[in-house]
């Protein structure tokens, strides 16, 4: 992945800090990899959800990155947090998980890492080994290392308690658990996503309160999803699932805007950053966007499956779009609700592709809906506002839908 046979503290730093938010100190960072040594590099992830998508393999690839270098990673499966519930950026409490969800959200994610990490020198590692021998006494002693203040100074936790919302006591655990991770695993790296800020430097503070060196902090910026506004998540259905068909993958990765386009390549794409400044450059004397869009498509969907089936893909793609498959002159159609969302059968009706929604959940169901090249199948499936977005019902039935809100 690197062309580097063995880089310099410098050139390494160099490959760490792109696509980052922010490295608190990149000037320990340096002195850190100046030793020669394997650093120990960690991230942490809560199962709270069996499939992983695009926007989480952006801390995967900067851990594969660390790997490169030789250094050791640990993935982290936070099934104590779990048990918690994750506060950050919430306005309310999290509900907790099962320990059964949490144990099968754990094994799908092992399943998924490894399409990415090296897993011979990957080490996965679960935070209920040392935080259940820790114990109520232990877990006492955790939390006179931190003080109600410093909690509170938290974005989420301020906001919450000044508009008086409630604030359940084992929110505040939750901060202290994770930077006890790092104590335990006596890490020189974490890594992490902007909204983790607060509680990676709980980590570098634990550290120093037990007597280790202090943690190098590193953030991620929280990847956009396919409307190039919101991040991407299951939620808001701008999501690219790791898991997801070859076919489906690529026609989504060449669904995103241009501008998107060089986004995806800083966060997912492994190609030297002399590579990108050169596709940029391509760009500027005018290549064709496309031609460099299918780099990209053909990059991450053989990550996740191989090299073959991408090439497949490819060729999918091209009969559809190049062939005229896809017609050239397609109509476009404008849904305005009321409420904040629409379901797609709804919308293939009111955009006439189907004489009924029965007749549209028929068509889902039968795998004969496609929104940007992704099959549609669960029939619950919602749109919200946004830009519009290609529909393909059966063989023939083609159009672009946008979906807008309604002005009072």
């Amino acid at each position: 992945m690197l062309s580097v046979a063995h880089p310099t503290a410098e050139e390494q730093l160099a490959e760490l800090k792109r696509g980052a938010n922010e490295i608190l100190l990149e000037s320990e960072l340096l002195a850190k990899l100046r030793r020669g040594k394997p650093l120990r590099v960690k991230a942490g992830f809560d199962p709270t959800a069996p499939d992983l998508h695009l926007g989480h393999t952006v801390l995967i690839n900067k851990m594969r990155r660390f790997q490169d270098f030789g250094h050791d990673v640990f993935f982290l499966i936070g099934d104590f947090t779990g048990l918690i519930g994750d506060p950050s950026g919430r306005n309310a409490t999290r509900p907790p998980l099962t320990p059964e969800q949490i144990q099968q959200n754990a094994l799908t994610y092992q399943e998924q890492i490894f399409k990415i990490l090296d897993p011979v020198k990957t080490h996965v590692v679960f935070n209920s080994t040392w935080m259940s021998k820790l114990g109520a006494a232990g877990m006492i002693q955790l939390a006179a290392k931190h003080t109600v203040a410093r909690m509170l100074e938290r974005d989420d936790f301020s906001k919450r308690y000044k508009s008086g919302q409630p604030i359940a006591i084992h929110e505040f655990l939750y901060p202290l658990v994770q930077g006890y991770d790092s104590v335990a695993l006596e890490a020189d790296v974490e890594l992490g996503g902007t909204d983790q800020k607060f509680n990676l430097l709980v980590g570098r503070q634990l550290q120093e309160a037990y007597g280790q060196q202090p943690q190098v902090v590193l953030t991620m910026p929280l990847l956009e999803g396919l409307d190039g506004v919101n991040k991407m998540s299951k939620s808001l259905g701008n999501y690219i699932g790791v898991n997801e068909d070859p076919d489906s993958m690529f026609g989504k990765l060449m669904s995103i805007s241009d501008e998107l386009m060089w986004r995806y390549f800083e966060l997912l794409s492994f190609r030297p950053n002399a590579e990108l400044a050169a596709l940029r450059q391509q760009l500027a004397d005018g290549r064709n966007p496309m031609e460099i869009k299918f780099e990209l498509a053909m990059e991450i969907t053989a990550r996740f499956h191989g090299a073959a089936a991408a090439e497949q893909a490819r060729q999918n793609f091209s009969s559809r779009s190049q062939r005229r498959e896809i017609p050239e002159n397609i109509e476009k159609k404008t849904i305005t609700i009321d409420a904040a969302s629409i379901g797609v059968a709804a919308a293939i009706k009111q955009a006439g592709l189907a004489e009924s929604t029965s007749a549209a959940n028929r068509l889902i169901q039968q795998g004969a809906v496609r929104i940007d090249g992704e099959r549609i199948e669960d029939i619950k499936r919602v749109l919200e506002p946004g830009p519009a977005r290609l529909f393909q019902v059966g063989k023939r039935g083609f159009a672009y839908i946008e979906v807008v809100r309604a002005t009072s």
